[in-house]
């Protein structure tokens, strides 16, 4: 007997229009978060994926520098190719370069690019180099390090926040507290990449609940 997609086996036979009772393990979508108030209002006219120099200057930003890798996932675990990530964030020093933050307890850092606009490859994966953003004020709370993304998939777009482990400050963020699971925001420490011994490496897979 053809056994179709509609047909499970009872006991060696086959069964035709019974439907699979086989589990499908599904991965955890990844938390939305706010877009916050930084969003870039003017992009950078360097956009890659080294946020860590900025096109036509010859200093490099201050900070420690890191390189995320990761993938863009479906729930079903299949990656998504073709995924548009766009992600911004403070300097070493916690400040944007943004009109909208005009602290001047902290200097813009003009060999930080602070925006990059990435893509996946077709296995959904993505790797960006940038330095580990600082902590900062902000009325009633201090925010811990954080890099803010807007992940764009086939089907379903994602504003979320990529967090650090081991950061003192993720246990009273009152955004980090928002996040559920809190789990799927938090990046993993994992060892320095063999081309750049020189930065810390984190990994840090997005889940989209469509694609």
């Amino acid at each position: 007997m053809l056994i179709t997609r509609r047909s499970v086996i009872v006991g060696g036979i086959a069964v035709a229009g019974a439907a699979s009772t086989v589990p499908v393990n599904k991965l955890v979508p990844t938390s939305s978060q706010g877009i916050g108030p930084f969003y870039p209002v003017i992009r950078p006219a360097d956009e890659d994926a080294d946020l860590t120099r900025v096109r036509g200057a010859a200093g490099e930003a201050a900070g420690t520098p890191i390189n995320v890798v990761g993938r863009v996932l479906d729930s079903r675990g299949n990656p998504i190719g073709g995924a548009r990530m766009e992600l911004w964030q403070a300097n070493a020093v916690g400040r944007y370069a943004h009109p909208g933050d005009v602290r001047d307890d902290a200097a813009i850092d003009p060999n930080f690019q602070g925006y990059a606009l990435v893509t996946t490859d077709r296995d959904g994966q993505f790797k960006f180099r940038t330095i580990k953003p600082g902590a900062y004020k902000i009325p009633g709370d201090m925010r811990t390090p954080h890099i803010h993304l807007d992940v764009r998939g086939r089907a379903e777009r994602l504003i979320t926040q990529l967090y650090f482990p081991g950061e003192a400050l993720n246990a009273t963020d009152l955004i980090l507290k928002t996040a559920s699971p809190r789990e799927s925001v938090i990046a993993t420490a994992i060892d320095r990449l063999s081309g750049d011994p020189g930065a810390l490496a984190y990994r840090w897979d997005v889940v989209l609940g469509i694609g």
